[in-house]
């Protein structure tokens, strides 16, 4: 089939990169509006408990959960006759608003109620209100709100926050992010392909690929959005994937193209080979990225899962412009992919000579591997206890979801701080119990809720029984929360809603006995239930990650023990990763220098993220190694030789390539959303730690040490004749 793919390529190369530019231009074009059809949300689960309870009021009691909060400032106090004005009449303007509804504030609410919207100094207070609308259509109103009223009205400072305000920030945010990721990104890239091939032409094919493949990942967001519901922060994520896969995948198609031509072949030749044997590398990469996305689909967070759609799609558009659009430009260059060598201009003006090739003995990469299978023991045990090291702070990882404290400033920021430390509880973090089979029964609600208000941690409890605080009643009932469909409390609390402080919390609510059945909402809620969802599912999404990468590498290796090896390595790499990662944005020990604001937990869907991106990669440089040191083990049977053969004859390709994925990936650390500059290190250290410390100390040593034990699988003397004569068209 490849070369059938090369054949046609070749018949009509000039018609295909004539359409190829063509939908470019048309993916850009549609894909330029895609940020404007994703979606805010996605990390909730849809059948947990706290999305029920979303609902519910939702549809009974609208305005029962605030998510627009509007802070007032003024200096000479909040209760100051201008102040005064400004937050009536804002109230009164909200009010009007048509899609706002539970419009409240420390102006309209009864005078025992005031203190808790007003800040411990005096100096401010807030308007709170709810946005209508899906997770989608409430950021934006939120958004317009908040570019309203943010600034200045009679001396008195107005900032909007809140849970959809920050939602439509940090969407906003990405958007911005992607232009200056991509600014960064390209010209590295460049850079980077010059030092790899020398040649200028050479250099900009790859990266023409990676330019195309990124309007193609815009056209698939835009597309997914109509028929699906697509998260914003794919945005970034997969344009860098697929940008990250274009340019290893045309990296191995050109150097492989170069390797033919100066090999004698024409042309026509070169183009065959190289996508027989390059391509079907490329092939299998992008399968083996392609299996470890298809992992996400398991969680029943759209967030996860439009990641695995999208990267599925915009892998197949890196793939197949690769195997298509790329051999036809080769086609159509020929030796000129040549032309504008760099080095050699800096050789000429220096006076260098020519480089000459040597026997694979003296090559580097083969003294280094030779070096290390001397002590194989010696470099098992000293690099395993280091990863091990590195990786030991994931042993007390916290996940938590993101809020404000993700964006690096913006009013939801300011708003949240302010929230956090300086009222009597937490506005952004109030806990709701619903009591759906409850119907007027106050004085059953009223115990409750002063037995709620003894818990520690809970600052106030309003019901329509009354309102309480530490056990005693501060305001008398509140008719608004209870109807014919139930009744609810509002539970207030000073803790962070994502610490475990929090989840204890939660758990003595739960524990106390209440007047019917009763169900838990809120920030703190929902992120237990969604945590709880996500761990439910990472057993089924490993195990089917670590079951389809066995088999493709036991179809691809024929050892039993060689896909086992590889599966244990790339875990072990990756625990170092995410040990680095609980230790700079967990900890933040980098967050000075990172530019970011450390919360004490992790969002739980960037680990598994980074896990299956980074297995997938893995796999890659895994199979093209082995491919290498297979063909020579089957030649000579010699374990030490075919394994720094192997590495001398690939170290130089997968190390460029791993360059190559970090410099797509390492442009998101400049982003000005935490967990987006998490993903984009993460990824960087998972694919540099895997193509050196992995790939040139720990698989040679381990490689060694086992001998012919790397190759056994049941039957393996019945195929080893048939294996060596498979050797031509499995090199890449």
């Amino acid at each position: 089939m490849l070369i059938r793919v090369a054949e046609f390529a070749q018949r009509r190369a000039r018609a295909i990169l004539i359409l190829a530019g063509l939908a470019a231009v048309l993916c850009y074009a549609v894909g330029g509006t895609a940020p404007m059809h994703l979606k805010s949300g996605g990390f909730q689960a849809p059948d947990s408990e706290s999305t029920w309870v979303d609902d519910y009021l939702e549809q009974h009691f609208p305005g029962a959960a605030p998510n627009v909060v509007l802070l007032l400032t003024a200096d000479g106090g909040i209760d100051g006759p201008a102040a005064t004005a400004v937050g009536q009449r804002l109230t009164d303007e909200l009010r009007a608003n048509p899609d706002l509804q539970g419009v409240q504030s420390y102006w309209s609410v009864a005078t025992e109620m005031r203190p808790a919207l007003r800040s411990t100094d005096h100096n401010s207070a807030v308007i709170v209100a709810y946005a209508r609308g899906d997770d989608t259509e409430a950021p934006k109103l939120a958004g317009k709100i908040a570019d309203k009223y943010n600034g200045s009205d009679n001396s008195v400072r107005i900032r909007a926050g809140g849970e959809a305000v920050a939602l439509a920030q940090m969407s906003n945010q990405v958007t911005l992010d992607l232009v200056t990721i991509e600014s960064i990104a390209v010209p590295v890239a460049g850079i980077a392909l010059v030092l790899v091939f020398g040649s200028l032409v050479a250099s900009a094919l790859p990266l023409l690929v990676g330019v195309v493949t990124i309007g193609a990942a815009l056209a698939v967001l835009r597309g997914l959005s109509a028929i699906s519901d697509v998260s914003i922060f794919a945005l970034n994520m997969t344009t860098a994937l697929g940008f990250a896969v274009a340019l290893d995948s045309s990296l191995f198609m050109v150097s492989r193209f170069r390797e033919e031509l100066a090999a004698g072949a024409d042309t026509s030749e070169a183009v065959v080979r190289t996508v027989r044997t390059a391509g079907r590398t490329v092939l299998y990469s992008g399968s083996t990225v392609a299996l470890s996305l298809a992992a996400l689909l398991v969680f029943p967070l759209y967030f996860l899962r439009s990641f695995a759609y999208a990267g599925l799609a915009v892998l197949a558009a890196a793939v197949f412009t690769t195997l298509l659009v790329l051999p036809a430009a080769l086609a159509l260059m020929g030796s000129r992919v040549e032309a504008l060598d760099v080095r050699k201009y800096l050789r000429r003006r220096l006076g260098r000579p020519e480089p000459v090739a040597v026997p694979v003995e003296q090559d580097r990469w083969y003294r280094f591997a030779v070096g290390v299978m001397r002590r194989p023991v010696l470099a098992i045990v000293a690099v395993v206890a280091a990863l091990l090291l590195l990786g030991s702070p994931f042993l007390s990882v916290h996940f938590g979801w993101a809020d404000d404290r993700v964006l690096t400033s913006g009013s939801s920021r300011e708003v949240g701080d302010a929230s956090r430390t300086g009222f009597s509880e937490n506005l952004t973090s109030g806990i709701l119990a619903v009591l759906p089979d409850t119907h007027g029964d106050n004085a059953a609600i009223a115990d409750y809720a002063h037995a709620l208000s003894q818990l520690p941690g809970v600052t106030s409890v309003l019901s329509s029984g009354g309102v309480y605080a530490g056990g005693f009643r501060i305001a008398g009932p509140q008719s608004a929360l209870t109807g014919d469909a139930g009744s609810y409390l509002r539970i207030g609390t000073r803790l962070d809603p994502y610490s475990a402080a929090a989840t204890d919390q939660l758990d003595q609510l739960r524990a106390l006995h209440a007047p019917g059945r009763v169900l838990f909402g809120g920030p703190a809620a929902r992120n237990a239930d969604s945590v709880a969802a996500l761990a439910e599912r990472v057993p089924l999404a490993l195990g089917l990650i670590a079951l389809s990468m066995f088999l493709v590498l036991l179809m691809f290796t024929r050892s039993v023990v060689l896909p086992i090896k590889a599966l244990v390595l790339t875990v072990l790499s990756l625990t170092a990763t995410f040990g680095a990662m609980v230790w700079i944005f967990q900890d933040g020990h980098l967050s000075g220098a990172l530019g970011f604001t450390p919360t004490g937990f992790l969002v739980p869907t960037m680990p598994i993220l980074m896990f299956c991106l980074a297995f997938g990669v893995s796999m890659d440089y895994e199979v093209f190694l082995l491919s290498r040191i297979r063909e020579e083990y089957l030649t000579s049977g010699a374990t030490a030789r075919s394994v720094a053969v192997g590495i001398a004859r690939t170290a130089r390709i997968f190390t460029a390539a791993a360059a190559l994925l970090a410099i797509a990936f390492v442009g998101m650390v400049s982003a000005r959303v935490s967990f987006v500059q998490l993903f984009g290190l993460g990824l960087t250290l998972a694919v540099l730690v895997d193509a050196t410390i992995i790939r040139l100390i720990l698989v040679p040593a381990l490689m060694q040490t086992m001998g012919r034990l790397n190759w056994w699988a049941p039957g393996r003397s019945r195929v080893r004749a048939r294996l060596r004569e498979e050797i031509p068209t499995r090199t890449a």
